[in-house]
């Protein structure tokens, strides 16, 4: 194991173990992108990367700056169009994992892209949902990599833009054909899971160096412990290095461009 690492690197290396090989995984431009690239240049060669701009099985030499960046389709096995990848690929249940990020994430795993504050009059207008509410309801299950801090963290979303279990825990419950939702959520600082009663995000792993008031100091609202709380496993040297690798082709490459 590897002596020296961030603690960023830390979390893309956990979210990236979170796929398996042979897998298909609808990806999130930002940090899920890097897991997901981490996962196909390590232990998931057999990934299947897709984008919400129609790329499927695409392999990027780096990381997009967007879902329209041409290194994505000229390096997918085919492109499709917009509305067949949502209607056909997302819709039709053929999706193993959504990949997502947020702004804001709450206690039930809701996702808020949207905006900051007030509905009708925002402190903050975020992007939008793309095609996460989509990703939350249709695919297999949801993986979520956030850094951990009370911004991000708080205890109800300002606006549900992406629907993990509700405000309540129970939107889920009873609906027909939806996906499992959020199953994991991977920080800076440990790994949470929905308690399987409740629904609530529950830390099951905690980060090398990372201690429980640290994790309670970051959250917005006063997290719970699973009983059989785990350390999570250092990176190994192999992925730290395909890791700063890859960071540094695409550094080169987009300033480049």
């Amino acid at each position: 194991m590897s002596d020296g690492y961030t603690s960023g690197e830390m979390m893309t290396v956990t979210a990236s173990r979170a796929l398996r090989d042979g897998q298909s995984c609808f990806v999130g431009i930002g940090l899920p992108s890097e897991a997901a690239n981490l996962a196909r240049l390590t232990h998931a060669p057999n990934v299947v990367l897709i984008y919400e701009s129609g790329t499927l099985a695409t392999k990027p030499e780096v990381l997009p700056l967007s879902i329209g960046d041409g290194e994505l389709c000229e390096t997918a096995l085919t492109t499709v169009s917009v509305p067949e990848m949502f209607r056909y690929w997302v819709q039709g249940g053929k999706i193993d994992v959504g990949f997502l990020g947020a702004a804001q994430i709450d206690k039930y795993a809701n996702l808020n892209t949207t905006l900051i504050g007030d509905y009708t009059d925002p402190k903050v207008r975020l992007p939008g949902g793309g095609g996460a509410p989509e990703m939350a309801t249709c695919t297999g299950e949801i993986f979520i990599t956030l850094k951990h801090s009370k911004r991000t963290f708080v205890e109800a979303v300002d606006f549900v833009t992406t629907v993990g279990f509700g405000r309540d825990g129970t939107a889920r419950d009873g609906v027909p054909h939806i996906g499992a939702g959020p199953t994991r959520v991977i920080t800076d600082l440990c790994v949470m899971q929905p308690d399987p009663e409740t629904r609530e995000l529950t830390v099951t792993s905690i980060h090398p160096g990372v201690g429980r008031d640290e994790i309670i100091e970051a959250t917005g609202w006063a997290i719970a412990f699973a009983d059989d709380v785990t350390d999570t496993a250092e990176p190994s040297d192999q992925e730290l290095h395909v890791l700063r690798a890859l960071k540094a082709r695409t550094e080169t490459h987009h300033a480049a461009s």
